[in-house]
């Protein structure tokens, strides 16, 4: 089958709204958390969360065109575009037919939906709705208008898979060009629910961290005080394209995919399965998809999202497949600095294990101070502070409400 290989990335994220400043919030191991400025969270459990800052898409779109998309689909744009200048195209020379856009998003546009549903409640049971609220806030429509902005006229769908959304698009377009349905596919996922609904609703799940006395360092996956995840927006996109069309026009290539991995839990809604069966079958399934032993694995990005049940049983599962070999690997959770964008996370961290090969460091797991018990303390957790080292192969997982779980291999070429 044909090989694929990543030549453009982009990212909006809560630590830097673009590939480079991403790049050096990882790199300096920052928060992204703070108190939530989207709406007065007041009466909430949970008062902060992982919001972009400063955010500004006149760069990128008219002010008409934004105001006709929901949040999340002007963050899928702006990272689209980055990508898409990043790698270098020039769609003038391009069979555009051959040329698709396969997108994500967890939830879509809640905002929209939130703000029209409260207009009409407010008002005296006339149904006033506004003719883009349904297209604004439709899962799809990112993709739709990604590839209208371009003219891509080849594949063109969205994902949905919870957290695992956008791996899921990743793994899609990865399988789509080596089958020769496809030369190229924009992938990824946006995500933008920092809303009174997304925060209530997470709340009630019990979920998110209630730990407002110290917001800044809540999301703290590993450590023993943890209590639930931090919720992240923003948005990354990957450009997946054929080796040999990349070679022949001169492209950069930053990775090639190389192994992916697809399973389901069949367990609970919501909470992992705690012995991490199916987490372990999915990286084994992308080991052997890539040809790769346990010991040729530099950095795994984890899920984990800074929830109490979650985090063990990933490690449980890394330690049934790697075994000894487990030790010799680099492992960390970005969410602890970007929260957890949820639909878009399995797009961000792959970019994050991206950019680990390109400049030869592990990204950290911050905000840890109390060593957990039940965790392995012989696992290199990459605690606190960024570890220069070689990456020549990453893996990163990414697992969804529902049971869904991915896993996605990269390669220094």
């Amino acid at each position: 089958m044909r090989r694929v290989v990543v030549t453009g990335i982009g990212a909006l994220t809560p630590i830097g709204n673009n590939i480079n400043a991403y790049k050096e919030g990882l790199q300096k191991g920052i928060s992204g958390a703070n108190l939530i400025t989207h709406f007065d969270p007041t009466l909430f459990k949970t008062k902060f969360a992982c919001e972009i800052k400063n955010f500004d898409i006149t760069g990128t779109l008219d002010s008409k065109d934004a105001k006709r998309m929901d949040l999340y689909t002007q963050y899928a744009m702006m990272t689209a575009h980055e990508a898409i200048v990043d790698s270098g195209l020039d769609l003038s020379n391009e069979d555009l037919d051959r040329i698709g856009v396969i997108y994500g998003s967890g939830i879509g546009g809640l905002g929209t939906l939130e703000k029209e549903i409260e207009d009409f409640a407010r008002g005296n049971g006339t149904p006033r709705f506004n003719p883009f609220m349904i297209p604004k806030m439709i899962s799809d429509i990112a993709a739709g208008q990604i590839s209208m902005r371009y003219g891509l006229r080849g594949i063109n769908y969205a994902t949905v898979s919870a957290c695992a959304t956008s791996s899921h698009a990743i793994i899609n377009a990865f399988d789509y060009i080596r089958l020769n349905k496809a030369d190229i596919i924009v992938s990824g996922g946006s995500e933008a629910t920092v809303t009174h609904a997304g925060i209530g609703g997470f709340n009630a799940m019990k979920a998110l961290s209630e730990n407002n006395d110290q917001y800044l360092t809540a999301s703290r996956p590993f450590d023993k005080e943890r209590d639930g995840f931090v919720l992240g927006e923003g948005s990354g996109t990957l450009i997946l394209e054929e080796y040999e069309h990349a070679k022949k026009r001169g492209a950069k290539i930053y990775a090639e995919v190389i192994g992916t991995g697809m399973t389901a839990d069949a367990y609970h809604l919501t909470a992992p399965h705690p012995e991490g069966i199916s987490v372990e079958k999915v990286m084994r399934i992308a080991l052997a998809e890539a040809g790769l032993n346990t010991n040729e694995i530099d950095y795994i990005n984890v899920h984990g999202t800074s929830t109490p049940l979650g985090d063990i049983a990933e490690l449980k599962a890394i330690q049934k497949t790697f075994g000894e070999d487990a030790y010799g690997i680099n492992i960390s959770s970005t969410k602890s600095m970007t929260g957890h964008l949820l639909g878009a996370a399995g797009a961000i961290e792959s970019i994050a294990g991206i950019l680990a090969i390109q400049e030869g460091f592990i990204p950290p797991t911050i905000n840890h101070t109390v060593n957990d018990p039940d965790i392995d303390p012989k696992l290199n957790l990459t605690f606190n502070e960024p570890q220069q080292r070689v990456v020549n192969v990453v893996l990163s997982n990414t697992f969804g409400f529902g049971g869904h779980n991915t896993s996605i291999i990269f390669k220094k070429i």
